[in-house]
């Protein structure tokens, strides 16, 4: 007999397995059309070795893919990206992200693409990234201050937290016009929504599951949910009644939550059907995606690339002579020195190699049947594109693939923006990540200025060979442990 604490465990396993074996059961065995190979009922992504690049799951009742080479990648993301363009329901945008309605979760269609152009244009065109740079400027300036004080004293810093602090500030005046916020944690509620979008929830695949809630992912759902809901409306609420205590006048500029709510007066246009209103509900749902974007692309980045850095002096080394030749040792690295750096962007793309934003990228789901490489996929299948396994994938990248070497982009014209589906971190196609460009150029600005201000070593007792280099896997692919290192200021006239 099974202990009693153990009892509950081994009963709630066994249903699970019922249930996987139930849906194995009930898949119909009469149709004639090539399903891809894998597993059977079996959640293991990691199979993709033994069973291809294109891989099918039975997880529940939803029927799933799994893509895990350039070139099947490629006929997903391109051939039929628009087959491929839309996303499927997950308990925690519903119940988080209002029922999917910003930017990253919403359905393909009309809403979708309104959605995308005014984020777009509202915020990540090339014109408000340059027009953001002194923002980025000032805040790094910051961060670059408080690590030269640590510096004097021989303090160890948090290089992951600092990442963070810093990717947060500027997404908080960027998108909210605001510094961060006394009365709520909203850096503690994104990362539990990210958390929990990253989770594997039985509910998605078994939807009958969800009231039970087994793994209790509902009811935290719920919890962040309204916390996450009074925080955006308090925001909300600021920017419709500015206190006095809020930096005003007319040289302050309209920040993008004030460019949604502008939105909600616009009158509608009768002859226009694909017009939406715009009300309370998307703003918050489009912040949330905004901010969750923001918060993944450039601090996890910053962090594996400096973690890499101090596993590999060589490759320190090489960076900061280029930083030394072209930058000098008089000034900080500025945004306008990027193009001059090859290979700092080298690094950068190393990294998004080995640590995509995210692993997966968010799942799609087919709208229709189709057959690709011979292979029948059911409309509503779910897509997961297995970005962690194509930029390790050693037919791709040789023998090394799980080296840190940025000397492999040298004599190689491979780019990071979708085009090249052997490296796609940011995704490809339709629903490719929006702000490449503001993500690349605060990541690669930021860790320029970070080895050509300081130089670096690990806590006193550690070596390169010490350091935990276990990931997260999740949405996003974070340390398991932050990274922890000493500063010693290298520029000229610096303590």
């Amino acid at each position: 007999m099974l202990p009693e604490t153990l009892a509950i465990p081994a009963i709630l396993l066994g249903i699970f397995i019922l249930i996987l074996s139930a849906s194995y059961l009930l898949y119909p065995k009469n149709s004639v059309k090539l399903l891809p190979p894998g597993p059977k009922a079996l959640p293991i992504i990691a199979l993709a070795a033994k069973y291809g690049p294109i891989m099918s799951l039975k997880l529940g009742q939803i029927p799933t893919i799994v893509v895990s080479s350039p070139e099947k990648a490629e006929l997903f993301l391109k051939t039929h990206d628009t087959i491929f363009a839309s996303r499927p329901k997950l308990k925690a945008t519903e119940t988080i992200s209002y029922g999917g309605k910003g930017l990253v979760f919403s359905k393909y269609g009309a809403y979708w693409r309104n959605v995308r152009k005014l984020v777009t244009v509202e915020l990540l065109s090339a014109s408000k990234v340059e027009m953001f740079a002194p923002l980025r400027r000032a805040e790094l300036g910051l961060l670059v201050k408080s690590l030269e004080k640590a510096s004097a004293s021989h303090e160890v810093v948090d290089v992951s937290e600092l990442a963070m602090e810093l990717i947060e500030n500027v997404t908080y005046k960027m998108v909210l016009g605001r510094n961060k916020d006394d009365r709520f944690n909203l850096k503690g509620l994104i990362h539990e929504y990210s958390y929990l979008l990253g989770a594997f929830n039985l509910a998605d695949y078994v939807p009958w599951l969800e009231v039970f809630d087994f793994q209790g992912l509902a009811r935290r759902m719920n919890k962040v949910s309204k916390e996450l809901d009074h925080v955006l409306e308090m925001i909300i609420k600021d920017h419709e009644q500015p206190s006095n205590n809020e930096e005003k006048g007319p040289d302050k500029k309209k920040v993008f939550v004030d460019t949604l709510l502008s939105l909600m007066h616009q009158p509608m246009d009768p002859h226009d059907e694909h017009q939406h209103i715009i009300d309370r509900t998307n703003i918050k749902a489009i912040i949330i995606d905004i901010i969750i974007g923001a918060y993944d692309t450039s601090a996890v980045t910053i962090e594996w690339a400096m973690s890499e850095l101090l596993r590999h002096p060589r490759v320190m080394n090489k960076l900061q002579n280029e930083l030394e030749n072209v930058v000098g040792l008089n000034r900080e690295v500025e945004e306008t020195d990027l193009e001059n750096l090859p290979y700092l962007n080298m690094v950068v793309k190393e990294t998004l190699r080995l640590y995509p934003v995210g692993p997966l990228l968010v799942p799609r789901e087919s709208i229709e049947d189709v057959t690709i490489d011979g292979y029948h996929i059911k409309k509503k299948s779910r897509i997961l594109i297995n970005a962690w396994a194509i930029g390790r994938n050693p037919k791709v990248w040789s023998n090394n693939a799980n080296i840190f070497y940025p000397e492999r982009f040298e004599v190689s014209d491979i780019s990071n923006r979708g085009k090249d589906f052997r490296l796609i971190p940011f995704g490809s196609g339709r629903r490719g990540c929006p702000g490449i460009q503001m993500g690349l150029t605060s990541t690669t600005t930021i860790l320029g200025q970070l080895v050509h201000c300081f130089n670096w070593d690990l806590p006193v007792g550690m070596s390169h060979d010490d350091l935990d280099m276990n990931e997260d896997f999740g949405l996003s692919i974070p340390r398991s442990q932050h990274l922890l290192a000493r500063p010693t200021c290298r520029l000229l006239g610096r303590t």
